[in-house]
Order: C-alpha cells, then structure tokens, then sequence
C-alpha cells in the first residue's frame, strides 16, 4: 500500500473516531458515485454530514484543509446529491472537513459548513 494511502487510511479512522466520540453515528465510509467520493457520511439528530477528511504530516507547505479544490468540492457535493436522492434523505444537509496533522504536534480540527 502506498505511503499515502496509509496516511488517509488512518486520518480516516482518527476522524471517525472523533465523529464518534461527539455522538455522530457513522452511516457510510469511503461512499463513490462516479468520479467523487465521500470519505465519511455521518448523521446527527436531523442533520446529514458529508465529511472530507484532509490529512498532512506537517505544515510547512500549506494546512490539509487548504488542499480541497473547487472542483473537488463540486464532485463532494454531486456524489452527496445522488446519495442524498438512493436514501430518500429529507433532512438538513452539511458538508464538513476534518483536517487532521499528524505533526509533531498533532491536531485535528473540524470545520463545519466548509463549503457548498
């Protein structure tokens, strides 16, 4: 497996695991329609979360989140209209990003309503 690979992997994993211990239930991982992937769908009472997990070993070059194009963001939000749409969902709607750096120090923030 390639180096980042693991490092997604595992960002993954820490970022579900903080989504759990803030009492989100986790619905999907890794969830593909075409060309876009959603690496957490997550739910909370009424509210639907779409989570784009970001992940650097350090930040000499730029934070994780800062590494989301706009087009990426506009594959993000047409995978989650098509789930959306399979699930009959008619709750609220959210797309978040978890950044996590992996440090030293390590960090992981979460930014709600990251884009739309």
């Amino acid at each position: 497996m390639a180096l980042h690979n693991e490092l997604g992997n595992k960002a993954e994993a820490m970022a579900e695991k903080f989504l759990l211990e803030k009492n989100y239930l986790i619905l999907d991982r890794n969830y593909v329609f075409g060309k876009g992937e959603i690496d957490i769908i997550a739910q909370k009472e009424n509210w639907l979360f779409f989570v784009e997990v970001r992940a650097r070993t350090e930040t000499n070059h730029g934070f994780p989140e800062q590494t989301i194009s706009k087009s990426k963001a506009g594959l993000i939000i047409k995978t989650a209209e098509n789930y959306i749409f399979q699930k009959g969902w008619r709750g609220n709607v959210r797309f978040d990003i978890i950044a996590i750096t992996i440090g030293p120090p390590f960090e992981i923030l979460h930014f709600e309503d990251a884009f739309f």
